[in-house]
């Protein structure tokens, strides 16, 4: 006895099998009557006919021979005892009544068997039939089919419906007229008709046909458009949702998913350039998975030919199972999970990235992850991603970084971007051309045994194969990771002896796989010649050539491979006298130990230079070094540091307010004996720590610290009392609260308007800020009617049309370091899909992770007693003889006086006026980058020239008298301005009870500054440059010059004075 519950699991579980070909064969069978209909007509004889019967009863008899009504019989009978039991009142089961009860009668009447019967609006059933057999079928093999295909399904069968009862319709109805249409014929009609064409060749010629003809259009006209509307409804919103990836595809090619809350045409194109720009990547496809709809400017994007073939959108939650089907994330090579940094509450957006690497991490688990968090505290919720990005860590470090090495933003921002070096090519402007070959550097990786470069350094030091890999070919070797050991070393130092399972990190304009060499050995003349003769010779030095051409570059070089003791520069001088330059000392092969000793892991290195300078230096009884007791937030990376012995009470930490154990009340009553840096935030987040820790670090000398000053408002007064008029740097932190706005790019507007007024009351003042969007750097220190900001638009816009992803590149502040967009670095996360190293390297470059014996970022400025070296490839031989530190790049600052602004005329009418007196043509004063180049390239250095006087004189067009006339104007009106901001700060500072020692500051404006990134080795130094170094970890061996610098400089003369920033 089975109970209802066990009965209807066997009717809709095991006989549903069963049910399913009930219903194909009920299909097969109606499409089989209307093929035997199609036969009849082909056998129907309806002029034997006319001589039985006339006129209109041809529509009522037929010519139906007996085996076809046998077989119509059979089939009209089983049809009709399959379906009596259904509903009386469904048109399917009247259209069955009409077709079998005709046929049955025929069984006792004979006579009726020629009796006409529209077998052809069998084919109505069968379309019924079609479509309950399909959702049978979906249902059968538990899969979902796509409304769209069952809408397309449905559409397709009405049209050949009507057109098929139509043709046979007007074929019999035809029969009963004087010349009757063939089968042809009636469908040739039907097609012209429908298709609303109307030739005028075929026509029914009776009235009964000509109704039918009425009666179909109208019929027509009623069912298409409710078709065709719910066909248009179902791919509007499968335009919305975006449909499905395909399965086949997914199975056959590869994809990556890009998950994001909401979808901005900058963050799409960053994606999509950056994603695109490695060859691996080109046949991939990218699935972008977002909740919200897309806008037009992100549909019109992806219509574009290069895009619509590989960019699929599909709206969808990441939450959600079917939608990650749809996305077929269980077979993507990646998933992108990016954080909403417009919103509002930055910690709700982490919770929405967490809750989406969980789902992802969950539905597939193979997937790799690559994941964007903001907050620092929220990282160990998704630490088991395989690659990870912290905003506020990598921009707190930045920040930091800045204040010490200036312009690591843009050094770090040129490192993670792809660009073949060819911006600015075509600028009359060394500094442009210059700085934008070098900007087509990145970082690269192989294998020591794999390598031209490095192979023929294996068992020799890593500082010997990092010098002579960079004078041969001008690559930059920066760092090393052992076959057992997983962890990369940035410098490891002269002990690291390289091996052929090594991998090698270095930075070029391309990778050594893409590179194109060409050796042009030299002709040794006699077997007495040295190679020390060769390199000494003027034809012997190394030629770079290095020409960067859609990814390929080709290098010309001479072979200069150093043997023995013979890699010497010049030769030495006696006693340090003489007209020979001073002498460089060569990179050994393998360290001296006896040149290596042991480095105290607690002392100072700026003891010794302490006991020669007169300022207060904490003692050693003050501070101490080791790991921070307490860390803010899981997953931190524990820094060694410059730490109190003691913990300062929380009431000694208000700089404005005095206690019982302080009494200061100002920055100037502290007497810092170092320049402050000034933090000017909205709140004291736990991203402040990733901020003081790299001002903090152990490797930093005791005597060089700064004092760190976190503002929370950035009001005049409070810049006054915490001390603005004595700091170095000032740091303004991106506001959250402004984050979120009507409009996109106005989240950085109330950041911007406060650094302009800072700006303009404080102009010799270093501001470091941090923007939103990269596109709101040109509004940073900003002048109205500059002709030369308006100069550089222009090329952003040329750069941009090209396709450069770094058009932004030559806006002064961000060349100079002053500004930055975090959304730049959204590339380190792109570029690790390819290079899975990069975010590593970027971390210990920032000091964010310290890994033991990897070296880590510092400066040194060029100063006069330098400039013997002459070259930066001489640069590189000094250091890695000496203290073993590779340079990376050089922040240069050129003078370059801005005359067409409006806002210049006050600091230069006195040179006009005297340029004027003399009858020379004001010039624009530059100061070039490299000499060389120039004296090379006469006619670009006529071009530059050329080209300044014209923007000069487009600046002053106007007649010469007016012109002229209006200069002292212009600097009354300066003059006044300067004025009236330096008289507001000094009534503030008498009413604050400050210092009023306030003097005008001169604005330093008329420099500009950019950095080099890897330049070739026979780059002049100049005065002032500050040069990137990744110097060894002091915690482990190394050389004995370096411990002590200043026994150096007292033993030889010669040394250069390398004066660490």
């Amino acid at each position: 006895m089975f109970t209802q519950q066990q009965c209807v699991n066997y009717c809709f579980i095991f006989l549903y099998p069963a049910g399913l070909r009930i219903r194909i064969f009920n299909f097969c069978l109606k499409v089989l009557t209307c093929v035997l209909y199609i036969i009849r007509v082909m056998t129907d004889n309806p002029t034997q006919l006319r001589n039985t019967w006339s006129g209109h009863c041809l529509i009522f008899w037929v010519d139906r021979k007996t085996p076809v009504w046998a077989i119509q019989y059979k089939i009209n009978l089983y049809v009709f005892q399959g379906n009596i039991w259904e509903q009386m009142f469904q048109v399917s089961f009247l259209l069955e009544m009409l077709n079998t009860v005709p046929f049955i009668i025929t069984i006792f009447w004979p006579t009726l068997r020629n009796l006409f019967i529209p077998v052809f609006l069998n084919c109505w059933l069968a379309k019924h039939a079609l479509e309950s057999m399909i959702n049978d079928l979906h249902r059968a093999i538990q899969r979902t089919h796509s409304a769209m295909f069952n809408q397309v399904l449905i559409l397709i069968c009405t049209l050949l419906c009507l057109v098929f009862t139509g043709t046979c319709g007007i074929q019999h109805l035809e029969r009963a007229g004087r010349n009757s249409l063939s089968l042809f014929n009636s469908l040739y009609f039907c097609i012209v008709t429908f298709s609303t064409v109307g030739f005028g060749d075929v026509t029914p010629q009776i009235w009964p046909s000509q109704l039918l003809v009425v009666v179909m259009i109208c019929v027509a006209l009623v069912v298409l458009p409710l078709q065709f509307e719910e066909l248009i409804y179902l791919w509007m919103e499968r335009q919305k949702s975006g449909g499905n990836y395909s399965r086949h595809r997914a199975q056959t090619e590869k994809h990556a998913v890009l998950c994001v809350s909401s979808l901005k045409i900058d963050l799409l194109m960053d994606f999509l350039n950056e994603f695109y720009a490695h060859p691996h990547t080109q046949d991939y496809y990218v699935v972008i998975l977002c909740p919200c709809e897309a806008d037009s400017q992100v549909r019109r994007v992806l219509q574009i030919p290069l895009w619509s073939q590989r960019v699929i959108y599909l709206q969808g939650s990441v939450l959600k199972n079917q939608d990650l089907l749809r996305a077929k994330m269980d077979d993507a090579e990646a998933c992108f999970i990016l954080s909403s940094r417009n919103e509002a509450d930055r910690m709700a957006a982490d919770h929405q990235t967490i809750l989406r690497a969980w789902a992802v991490k969950d539905f597939a688990p193979n997937c790799p992850l690559y994941v964007q968090i903001l907050k620092p505290e929220n990282k160990f919720h998704v630490k088991f991603a395989d690659h990870v990005v912290c905003e506020e860590e990598f921009k707190y470090a930045l920040l930091a970084l800045n204040c010490l090495c200036p312009a690591t933003s843009t050094l770090v921002t040129l490192l993670v971007h792809t660009s073949r070096g060819q911006e600015g090519q075509q600028s009359p402007e060394q500094w442009q051309r210059m700085y934008g070959r070098c900007s087509g550097n990145e970082v690269y990786h192989i294998r020591v045994s794999d390598s031209m470069f490095f192979r023929e350094y294996e068992n020799k030091s890593f500082t010997y194969a990092a010098f002579h890999a960079h004078k041969k070919y001008g690559v930059c070797l920066i760092g090393i990771k052992r076959e057992e050991n997983k962890s990369i070393l940035l410098n490891p130092g002269p002990r690291h002896i390289m091996a052929a399972a090594d991998t090698c990190y270095y930075i070029n304009i391309t990778k050594e796989e893409n590179s194109a060499f060409t050796v042009r050995q030299e002709a040794r003349q006699g077997k007495n010649r040295s190679h020390c003769d060769i390199l000494n010779s003027p034809s012997g030095l190394p030629v770079h050539s290095i020409i960067a051409s859609m990814g390929t570059v080709a290098m010309d070089f001479q072979n200069t491979s150093p043997t023995g003791d013979t890699a010497t520069l010049a030769p030495p001088t006696q006693n340090g006298l003489g007209s020979r330059r001073p002498s460089i000392a060569p990179v050994l092969e393998i360290a001296d130990s006896a040149s290596l000793l042991p480095c105290d892991l607690l002392s100072d290195q700026s003891e010794d230079e302490a006991a020669h300078s007169d300022e207060d230096v904490p003692s050693a009884s003050e501070c101490m070094k080791g790991y921070p007791p307490n860390s803010p937030y899981i997953g931190s990376s524990p820094t060694l540091c410059h730490l109190l012995l003691h913990k300062a009470h929380f009431c000694c930490l208000r700089l404005d307010q005095g206690c019982e154990h302080v009494s200061h009340e100002d920055a100037k009553a502290y007497g810092f004996k170092n320049k402050l840096i000034i933090v000017s935030a909205e709140t004291a987040g736990n991203g402040l720590y990733n901020f003081i820790v790299p001002l903090r670090a152990y490797y930093r000398p005791r005597r060089e610290l700064n004092p760190v000053v976190l503002l929370l408002d950035n009001l005049l007064d409070s810049l006054l009392q915490c001390g603005v008029l004595y700091a170095d740097n000032l740091v303004v932190v991106d506001k959250e609260s402004t984050m979120s706005a009507e409009e996109d790019y106005m989240a950085d507007a109330k950041t911007i308007v406060n650094v302009q007024t800072m700006f303009r009351l404080f102009p010799s003042l270093s501001i470091i800020t941090e923007l939103t969007h990269p596109s709101n750097m040109r509004f940073m220190q900003f002048r109205a009617k500059d002709s030369y900001s308006l100069a550089l638009s222009r090329l952003e816009k040329k750069e941009r049309d090209k396709g450069s992803n770094l058009a932004f590149m030559f806006r002064l502040p961000f060349a100079a370091g002053r500004v930055f967009s975090i959304s730049m670095l959204d590339t380190l996360l792109y570029q690790s899909f390819v290079k899975d190293y990069m975010i590593l390297i970027t971390r210990l470059l920032l000091g964010l992770d310290t890994t033991p014996g990897s070296g880590y970022l510092c400066a040194m400025r060029v100063c006069e007693s330098d400039l013997w070296i002459r070259t930066y490839g001489r640069l590189f031989q000094k250091l890695c003889s000496t203290s073993s530190e590779i340079p990376i790049g050089i922040y240069r600052t050129e003078s370059h006086m801005f005359l067409p602004s409006d806002s210049q005329y006050s600091v230069s009418s006195e040179g006009w006026s005297d340029t004027k007196e003399k009858g020379e043509e004001p010039k624009i004063l530059t100061r070039s980058s490299s000499s060389s180049d120039q004296s090379e390239n006469p006619l670009l250095r006529r071009k530059s020239m050329h080209w300044t006087r014209r923007l000069s004189r487009r600046a002053m067009k106007r007649s010469d008298s007016s012109f002229f006339s209006s200069l002292p104007k212009l600097s009354a009106s300066r003059r006044s301005e300067r004025e009236e901001l330096t008289e507001l700060v000094r009534n503030r500072m008498q009413h604050l009870g400050l210092h009023t020692g306030f003097s005008e500051l001169n604005d330093q404006q008329n420099s500009l500054s950019y950095v080099l990134v890897n330049p070739a080795p026979d780059t002049h130094l100049q005065l002032n440059d500050v040069v990137f170094l990744i110097r060894p970890d002091p915690l482990a061996h190394v050389p004995a010059e370096h411990t002590t610098r200043g026994q150096c400089k007292e033993s030889r003369p010669d040394t250069p004075e390398l004066n660490r920033v």
